[in-house]
Formats: structure tokens, sequence, C-alpha cells
């Protein structure tokens, strides 16, 4: 399928880009690379950075910036602003509802599994009406386009969403760079955006705070948060408090800041801090970024937190699937803008379309949110997979994998209680229940194949016949038999040459310690011999 150029529609220039490609065309190509120079200068020498967690080639990188801008025309922008604006209706009522009455489950649209075993799901929010019953202040929809007027929801983030500062420092840059361009071409400002976020958080305040002049901190995690020059940005830009954790206190069932003249209550407080991390009265003890007891002060009525708490059940994985069901139950309409294709993978047509386009499809974790947990198909090679040294398959396999298989089961043990025990259904999920500890031990060890056929598959092509099975003359040669060829598939797996494999390990093993004998595991021994081509598969 071919991409859709966001400029031209075969030789012709869309409309929107119209006066940009005429611009760029007068444009001399070696001064539009030399500004694109300065801009990500300025931005290394102002910090406007981000972090990737996980990723071991930088600790911070500098904000992407294009020379050439992505451009929405008027009409574009208005559909998708109705489109944002009825979802995040959604999304609100959604939480609503399920910290409520849970009307959207009672109906049969949403399973109940879904919420009740979510990390996401907080109980302290049951029954606890929010300030103005707003929960989603602020929400990060991820859009993609695939043609013209296609666009499609990727995710929505409806925790602590990030990156609108990054977006607001590269139309600032742009316009320094290339003034001109923007007197030729007419453009919606996007500079108040700082204020209009202090406006909305204003306006929720608790009915307890100042609501003529409310106090609105935005509390940080700290200078080593991924999105730190976010956080002091938007409160620089706002005018109000930057505090972390240390600076604030519960005091008279107030939230109070630290100041130069005493503790100061605070009404509404924006945090970027997850929500693990928020009260370690309420939620993880050891948190040292959070307020102790600001819960309480929270459904006490005296402090706005946004978001609000319990919100990032609204951004799950599995969640998403629904969002088109979830739209129309609280809306009344279809939803206007889609979600891309999703296969739920809990359903076992979808899973089985999933295995067979990996390599086609983005699978996420279902209780992840923002990129975590990812595996990204098109990029990922079966030998990227399994190539890997045993810690770090086991790392992978417990992000990835466990919350999968853990949600299975969950749906498992769901749907066996409304089956009929003599069902068929019924007895494969009781027998999976039964295997479940060996289902999961590639999950607890990182030496373990996915699959254990990688010896039986080798030996059905000598071994046609049942009675055959008995080749190797007793219980052990059979057991040494097998562990052969499992070590032979297993080197196949890994793309090297079975023999050179093994002739490697019988020249070192005899001074190898013994407790190392992992690395002379074929993924190991792997980097130290020539790569093989992948064989053709054995004939069945």
């Amino acid at each position: 399928m071919a991409l859709f150029d966001e400029m031209l529609a075969g030789d012709q220039v869309r409309p929107p880009y119209s006066r940009v490609k005429a611009w760029l065309d007068a444009q001399n190509p070696a001064s539009l690379a030399q500004k694109a120079r300065d801009a990500e200068n300025v931005f290394r020498k102002t910090g406007i950075t981000f972090a990737v967690y996980g990723d071991a080639d930088a600790a911070e990188r500098l904000i992407p910036f294009d020379i050439v801008p992505r451009i929405i025309s008027g009409n574009e922008w208005n559909r998708l602003s109705l489109g944002i604006e009825q979802r995040v209706m959604a999304l609100n009522a959604f939480l609503d509802d399920i910290y409520h009455r849970q009307e959207i489950v009672r109906a049969g649209i949403v399973p109940k599994h879904l919420i009740a075993h979510n990390d996401a799901f907080l109980p302290e929010m049951i029954d606890f009406r929010t300030p103005g019953n707003v929960y989603t202040h602020i929400i990060g929809v991820d859009i993609v386009r695939t043609g013209e007027n296609q666009f499609y929801v990727l995710e929505d983030n409806a925790r602590t969403p990030s990156g609108v500062s990054y977006m607001l420092e590269n139309r600032e840059m742009m316009m320094q760079l290339f003034p001109e361009l923007f007197q030729q071409v007419k453009v919606r400002p996007v500079e108040t955006y700082p204020q209009m976020l202090r406006q909305s958080l204003a306006a929720v305040c608790p009915p307890g705070g100042n609501g003529d002049n409310p106090t609105i901190a935005v509390l940080t995690p700290g200078i080593h948060n991924s999105a730190y020059y976010e956080h002091s940005f938007l409160a620089d830009q706002m005018g109000v408090h930057l505090v972390e954790g240390s600076d604030l206190q519960v005091i008279d069932d107030r939230v109070a800041m630290r100041t130069t003249e005493g503790f100061r209550p605070i009404d509404v407080l924006y945090r970027r801090v997850d929500d693990a991390f928020l009260d370690p009265l309420t939620f993880r003890p050891d948190s040292v970024l959070g307020v102790a007891g600001i819960m309480d002060v929270y459904r006490a009525g005296n402090i706005t937190i946004a978001n609000a708490p319990g919100t990032g059940i609204a951004d799950d994985k599995a969640i998403y699937s629904y969002m088109p069901e979830i739209v129309e139950f609280y809306t009344g309409r279809k939803a206007l803008l889609e979600n891309v294709p999703t296969w739920r993978c809990g359903e076992a047509d979808s899973l089985k379309y999933v295995l067979d386009h990996l390599d086609e499809l983005v699978v996420k974790e279902v209780h992840g949110s923002g990129g975590y947990g990812m595996l990204v198909g098109p990029c990922a090679s079966k030998a990227d997979i399994r190539g890997q040294p045993a810690a770090e398959r086991l790392r992978v396999r417990r992000e990835k994998s466990a919350p999968l298989l853990a949600a299975i089961k969950a749906w498992m043990t769901d749907k066996l209680a409304t089956l009929s025990k003599k069902s068929e259904l019924a007895k494969a999920i009781r027998y999976s229940h039964n295997q479940w500890e060996a289902l999961m031990l590639y999950c607890e060890e990182g030496r373990a194949e996915i699959s254990n056929a990688l010896a039986e598959n080798a030996l059905r092509c000598v071994s046609p016949g049942r009675k055959n099975f008995l080749f190797a003359g007793s219980d052990s040669g059979g057991e040494r038999a097998a562990a052969m060829y499992g070590l032979i598939g297993t080197c196949k797996l890994n793309g090297i040459n079975p023999r050179a494999c093994l002739e490697y390990v019988l020249t070192h093993i005899a001074d190898h310690p013994i407790n190392r004998i992992d690395e002379l595991l074929p993924w190991n021994v792997a980097k130290k011999l020539p790569r093989q081509p992948d064989p053709a598969p054995s004939p069945a």
C-alpha cells in the first residue's frame, strides 16, 4: 500500500501546501539545512529535550524539528476538533460511569474483567465525585493520517499526557527562523495554550478553595523525569508554582506548599506524577515523589487533582479496542474518528490472525501506557527475539508475554463460570488451568524456548511410526537424544551451524567454569561463530 504524501497528490501540490511549496522552491537548500542545525543548537543549549526510558543509546534526545511544516487545513481541523471533543466527552463519561453505576458493563458492552482486573482501576475512586465532575482535564489523543481526510486515533493518553510544550517550542522556533513564511500563510496561533490550560484548571477549583484567584501548582517528580522540561515550561508560562513532593505537606485537611512566608494551601494540583507514586499512605508506601495524605484531602473535596487518579483505565490498550462502542454508548452517535484496525488477542480468531501476521503489526501490552511494552512486528525479526541472552529474553517475556497470558487466564476463569461442566470448551479451559504452570515456564526461565516441539519436529522426519520413537534403545538414551535434538534446533533458531556450535562447546567445555555454563548456550556461542542463513523448514 502506498504511503500518503502530505504535500503532493500525484504530480499536483495539495491545496493546503500550495504557498508553502512555492516558498520552499524559492529557498536555498544549504540555507535551509543550516537553519535546521541552528534550531537544534538552540534546543540543545536551552535544554529542550526529552528522555526515552529503556533507551540504551542516549539518556536524552532533542525534540524532533522538521524544517518542512505539516499543514492541516481549516476544514480538516474543524473535523478533527469535533471528533476529538466527542471522544474526550465519551472518555470522561466512561470514567464517571465505571467508578459509579457501571452501566456500560451492565449493558454488556465492555467486559467486567477488563476493568476489575486492571491495576489502573482504583477502588479508592469508587463513588467519589470529582470537582466539576471532570476526570480528564488534559487528554493527549494521538492521531495518524492515512489519506485525504482520513484520520485515525492511534491511542488515548488520559493519565499524564506529555508533549505539548515541544509543539509550542517548535512553533516558536519556526516563527523565528522563517518570519516571512508566516506573513504569507495564515496560521492559527498556539501560544495561547498555557493560559487556556490555566483557565481550565482554575475552572475546577474545589468549593472550599479561592475561586476568584485559585492557587495552582504543577507537581513534578523532579529534574530526572523524562518530561521535566515540559513541567517547568508550563509552570512558567502559566505563571503558577512548580513543586515536588518534598515541597508539600498536609496541614489542617489542606495540601500546602512551603514558601518563604510559610505554608500556603493549594487549590488545584496539575500533577505529572503517576498514580502509584501520588500518595504513599494510599498507594506505594516507598514513594517519595508524592504527598502523604493527599488522597484523604482529595476525597474530602479540599483540592482538585488534574488529571484525577484512576484515569489510566480509560487509555488501557484493551479498553481502546472498545472505543467506537464507548463513544456511541455515551454520546448516542457513531464515533467521528475511527480507531486503527485492532485485534484483541484474548479472542481466539484475533490471536490467530495476530500470530500469522506478526511481521505486519504492532503488539501492545494490555495494561501498558504510552509506548511501553510494545513489540513492533516489522522491526523485530525472529532472530532479534530469539537470539538474546537468557536474562534479556526473560525480561522481555515478563514484560510482553506474562500480562497477555494473565489476561487470557482471567478471561478463561470468567468464561468457565458461564459454561456447562460437560461442554468441550469447559474441558479445554480446565485442561489449560491444570497445565498452567508448564505453560508459564518460559516466562520464568529465560533459557527455555517458547515451543517445546523443537526436538519432536526434528524427529518426525525420521520416526514416522509410534514404535520407532523407541529407537534410542533406552529411556536414558531417549533423554540424551531429545537433549541433542533440542540443542540442534536451538542452534538453527539462532542462525548458527549446529556442528560448528557443538565443536566450539566440546572444545571449551572441559576448562569452562561450571557456574558459567550458560555462556556455552547457543545464543551466547552465536556471537563467536559465523551466522548461516535460516534453513528451510523440515517436512512435518
